[in-house]
């Protein structure tokens, strides 16, 4: 038993050899041992007061040695019991302790890790690259909004754009008089105006040539 006590209250220049799991096997195995005593002890007992009633009255000499037995019986079987309830109290002290070791010893392994992934990492820095991303945000933002605003190529005035569209009309215009020797009701509001006065010199020959298509064309629907 002494050996219980000191593995429980040995300080730290005691080495012990027995691991908890060991004690306790040890503990387990003295507890059976004890189980076996007790209940050799309890039949002991009843035998001894089974000889006791039988020569109450016939054998009293025998009758009070079967008492005297049983009373001894009665008195290991007491201190027996004793032993198995402080047996069962350090086995129940042990596992708790062996427990509350295991627990611990995982905590701590649990600290080592969380230590080992925060390394210093602390809630200043982390505020501090919190605030440096955002800057970087804002920054790439800004980025991305003047980059857009750049035009790609020359920047022409609308002025020029509708002088080209009203001469790239007037061409499609002539193209098709060129075509069909007749002018488009609907492109007559298009053309330039004609200033007043005598127009001098020649006319040009395509003129000529579209009034000489339009007079075929009228002979050939009156001719019909």
């Amino acid at each position: 038993m002494s050996g219980v006590w000191g593995w429980f209250g040995g300080g730290a220049a005691q080495k012990r050899k027995d691991t908890p799991k060991n004690v306790i096997l040890d503990l387990r195995t003295q507890l059976e041992m004890l189980q076996k005593r007790e209940v050799h002890l309890t039949r002991q007992i009843e035998e001894q007061d089974q000889v006791a009633r039988k020569n109450v009255s016939t054998n009293k000499t025998a009758a009070k040695a079967a008492l005297r037995r049983k009373k001894t019986h009665e008195h290991n079987l007491e201190q027996t019991l004793n032993h198995v309830a402080t047996i069962e109290q350090q086995m129940n002290a042990i596992e708790s302790a062996n427990i509350n070791q295991e627990t611990f010893m995982a905590m701590q392994r649990a600290g080592d890790a969380m230590k080992h992934i925060h390394g210093k990492l602390t809630p200043a820095k982390v505020d501090e690259t919190m605030d440096k991303l955002s800057e970087y945000n804002r920054l790439n933002e800004e980025i991305s909004e003047a980059m857009n605003s750049i035009s790609v190529g020359p920047q022409l005035d609308d002025t020029e754009l509708e002088d080209e569209l009203e001469q790239l009309q007037q061409r499609e215009i002539e193209d098709k008089m060129l075509e069909t020797g007749t002018v488009p009701v609907d492109s007559i509001q298009r053309l330039p105006s004609v200033a007043n006065g005598e127009i001098k010199g020649k006319a040009p020959a395509v003129a000529e040539d579209d009034e000489e298509a339009e007079l075929k064309k009228l002979e050939a629907e009156m001719a019909l």
